[in-house]
């Protein structure tokens, strides 16, 4: 008997397989309901809608040190992005470099935002800008109306305040109110091209980061309620097998030369380039893989007064994911 569940995640190459059904998980049948990510984790958190959904790699590292660690997570990242190009800031306001930042007023969609773990751990740690080095105004990027989808109490060390009532952070970049911000999702002040907005570093400094640490930061993985994993404990590696094997039709597609699988002219190069710097597979699950990017951002996390410990990267997902059997 196939099993029917829920599944909410975003609309990408990797899982499209799964979407429209190419490819379909051992014993499953998935209702594929595909949202931006802001709506998924919301629904998730406040409403526990979905049998398995993308998570916020921070969300779900609070909530499994908190007294109700209702989810467990699979060793699958829908979503990976380096960051540096998310820092965007005021052009008036004398942000030159990284360490210009220091004592200046930061917004922020949430403090605990994995984008913005990943940001200020990247700053501290490579770039002499310490958390508490700067003043933190989280609120909404673009709607005012926006509600938080993890209440979180920030640390009493870090300077952390809402945002006037009304003010949305893209208005208060552009006329200066703050001078930069941390944000997973560029503001609509800089994607019009407003001349006082621009990002902080340049087109080359991710590809050095990666260079130099070897990390490629995870900001999404893939959870589902503890209890239907104890009830179906099958479910979990079926659905890791599923992405992967969606994961790999991404990876061919992106190597097809025929025609362009996306409408970017230089693909073919920038995915050459890619695997040259990064590894043929550059996008990996499982945890053995990713060891050095969890328990860096595991780190950073318990650093920034997120976990009230530091995670172990076996903690945060189903055992049977975790290792296999071989021939």
């Amino acid at each position: 008997m196939t099993l029917r569940l829920s599944l909410s995640c975003g609309d990408y190459d990797r899982t499209r397989a799964l979407k429209d059904g190419t490819v379909s998980p051992e014993g499953l049948a998935l209702t594929y309901v595909a949202l931006s990510p802001e709506e998924t984790f919301f629904r998730m958190l406040h409403h526990r809608e979905f049998d398995v959904s993308e998570l916020s790699l921070s969300s779900y590292t609070i909530g499994l040190t908190s007294a109700d660690p209702w989810l467990v997570a699979i060793p699958v990242f829908p979503s990976r992005m380096f960051r540096h190009t998310s820092i965007f800031v005021n052009r008036a306001s004398g942000i030159e470099r990284p360490e210009d930042l220091r004592g200046k007023v930061v917004g922020i969609p949430e403090y605990q935002v994995t984008a913005a773990v990943w940001i200020r751990g990247i700053l501290a740690e490579h770039h002499d800008v310490p958390v508490d080095g700067v003043s933190y105004r989280t609120g909404a990027l673009e709607d005012a109306a926006r509600y938080e989808k993890l209440g979180f109490a920030p640390p009493d060390d870090v300077d952390v305040r809402p945002m006037e009532a009304g003010r949305t952070l893209s208005a208060a970049l552009a006329s200066g109110e703050i001078d930069a911000l941390y944000t997973p999702r560029a503001p609509s002040c800089f994607l019009r091209g407003d001349p006082a907005v621009g990002r902080l570093f340049g087109d080359d400094a991710e590809a050095a980061y990666f260079a130099q640490t070897g990390i490629f930061p995870i900001m999404h993985t893939l959870a589902m309620p503890r209890e239907l994993n104890a009830r179906h404990p099958w479910i979990a590696t079926s659905l890791y097998k599923a992405f992967v094997a969606a994961r790999d039709l991404a990876y061919e597609r992106l190597r097809e030369t025929t025609a362009l699988s996306a409408m970017l002219p230089f693909l073919p190069l920038n995915y050459e380039r890619t695997t040259e710097l990064m590894g043929a597979d550059y996008w990996s699950y499982g945890l053995d893989a990713n060891r050095h990017v969890l328990e860096t951002f595991l780190r950073y996390h318990h650093e920034q007064g997120l976990s009230p410990r530091r995670v172990a990267p076996e903690e945060l997902f189903a055992p049977q994911t975790v290792e296999f059997f071989a021939i």
